[in-house]
């Protein structure tokens, strides 16, 4: 049994109903990815309340009424940054005193069980995102990342990922008995097939309903494999690529001027950078295919998204995304790192439009089966409560 700080009673307001405490790293993850299961928490009853670091995404949750405590997270391995993160979290949970501490992300995750464990919070949850230890990296990082996840892991009650695949590596490393793959879902009301928003939205950018459209969405950063994108794309015949997505305040590494500055000039109008939107949806509806090169991922809610959209998708074939993705029926997968077998995958798609259609039709249905935002939240909820 994991030893616990006693602490006074339960807070919350009806029978079953628990004070619920969500925890993030930055504000585009909360509002992204847990701000759906806030609300669905909410309406199963709970008293739900989020932490992460402050920023403009948290203006929406905030909107719907939710109370976002602005906690001082970093993403670094700054052990003054990462103190003052934990002692916050003490402090807010010694305050709200909660009945459930859920985690997200590797290091906001860790610290959130650490905090509600020295707190003695009755149950401690954490959802995994993607292990540190199965990125890339020197063995030293991830050795530690490796030593940091098995410790936290002894004091969860409840531990989810978003992936089969980790959740059976949890298993059998010992990280934890008892972890569950749960998934990701969107709305699949939200994310289709729509004809009107692709012809507004191409009419907007200027392209013409013959002209292929490859998309990728995702933070501007170098391990979602832009550079071997841009390369990829001077070899596909036609085609206008449209990246959505920005680069994060909190990101770590080079913008990647050089390689942006060169794919401009090789491809001129062939490149489009609209940043953040929030009409991802409609966005996609105007696309043909869906690109997504990273180096790692977790459960790449970008991926379901396309899917849901009915578009193929070409990815690298890593954890998360080849468990997404069936080759051959609803997209193809390609080494990750590497531009040539990217281009051949996109100009085989780019020339094949009855491939396409079929290949998109595939993606969705499987998409409406297996990552249905509402299953999927049900699942979650009926965990924590």
């Amino acid at each position: 049994m994991i030893w616990r700080r006693k602490r006074p009673p339960s807070r919350a307001g009806g029978e079953g109903s628990k004070r619920i405490l969500e925890i993030a790293n930055v504000d585009f993850a909360m509002k992204q990815f847990l701000h759906p299961l806030m609300q669905a928490l909410l309406d199963a009853g709970h008293h739900v309340e989020g932490g992460c670091a402050d920023g403009p995404h948290l203006a929406t949750l905030r909107e719907d009424g939710f109370v976002v405590h602005a906690l001082p997270m970093a993403r670094s391995y700054s052990p003054i940054a990462q103190f003052r993160a934990l002692r916050a979290l003490i402090r807010l949970i010694r305050r709200m005193q909660p009945d459930l501490v859920h985690g997200h992300m590797p290091i906001s995750g860790l610290l959130a069980r650490v905090a509600a464990w020295w707190c003695g919070v009755p149950c401690i949850a954490y959802t995994c995102h993607g292990f540190l230890f199965n990125q890339p990296g020197s063995f030293k990082r991830r050795g530690l990342s490796f030593v940091l996840e098995w410790a936290a892991g002894q004091i969860t009650d409840r531990y989810m990922t978003v992936s089969r695949a980790e959740a059976r590596d949890a298993r059998r490393l010992y990280i934890h008995r008892g972890a569950q793959g749960i998934g990701n879902g969107r709305d699949p009301a939200r994310y289709k097939p729509d004809a009107q928003a692709r012809a507004e939205i191409r009419q907007a950018l200027g392209l013409g309903d013959d002209q292929v459209v490859i998309i990728a969405v995702s933070r501007i950063v170098r391990h979602k494999g832009y550079p071997e994108l841009l390369r990829a794309m001077e070899s596909v015949p036609d085609a206008v690529l449209v990246i959505v997505g920005e680069r994060l305040p909190s990101d770590h590494g080079d913008m990647m001027e050089q390689e942006f500055a060169r794919a401009t000039e090789i491809l001129g109008s062939r490149l489009r950078l609209l940043g953040y939107r929030d009409d991802t949806q409609r966005v996609l509806a105007a696309a043909d295919i869906f690109t997504l090169p990273s180096h790692f991922e977790g459960l790449p809610m970008s991926v379901i998204e396309a899917m849901l959209t009915g578009l193929p998708v070409v990815a690298t074939d890593i954890r998360g995304p080849a468990e997404q993705i069936v080759p051959g029926e609803s997209g193809l997968l390609v080494p990750p790192g590497l531009a040539a077998p990217l281009a051949e995958a996109l100009t085989e798609l780019v020339r094949n439009p009855s491939r396409r259609q079929a290949m998109g039709e595939a993606a969705r249905a499987r998409a409406v089966a297996l990552y249905d935002q509402k299953r999927v939240l049900e699942r979650v909820v009926a965990i924590l409560s």
